[in-house]
């Protein structure tokens, strides 16, 4: 029972994503048709259009239809207003006060000195 629950919420929350593709896929499946039929550059095949217009065309309609919904969804959110009658103050409750810290941390590392006795020598034959 668990498993289905979770199984449905994840393709609840999942679906959204899954609908452009399933729009690229009728795509693929029925270029063909597209590309005879509905596209709008059919009469002109040098600019090897195949389809692409229309496909970009519902893939847009598509963003703008989702980006409506959203729009609305957050538009229509009710707003909770919480009021706190004065007789309900929290005046009991000690002020916290945060006094502000200095942190410092340095770290140098010693200056690099190389052993120039050994990198000046002329090799040894």
């Amino acid at each position: 029972m668990r498993n289905l629950l979770l199984y449905s919420w994840l393709c609840a929350v999942l679906l959204p994503t899954f609908s452009q593709w399933g729009t690229i896929a009728y795509f693929q499946l029925n270029k063909e048709y597209i590309a005879r039929v509905l596209c709008e550059n059919r009469d002109r095949p040098e600019l090897h259009c195949d389809g692409q217009c229309y496909l970009a065309r519902r893939l847009k309609a598509q963003q703008e239809k989702q980006d409506q919904q959203t729009t609305e969804r957050v538009q229509n959110i009710p707003v909770l207003q919480l009021y706190t009658p004065p007789f309900l103050r929290f005046d009991f409750l000690p002020e916290l006060t945060v006094l502000p810290t200095k942190v410092t941390f340095s770290y140098q590392l010693p200056a690099y000195s190389a052993p120039l006795a050994d990198l000046l020598q002329p090799p040894r034959l």
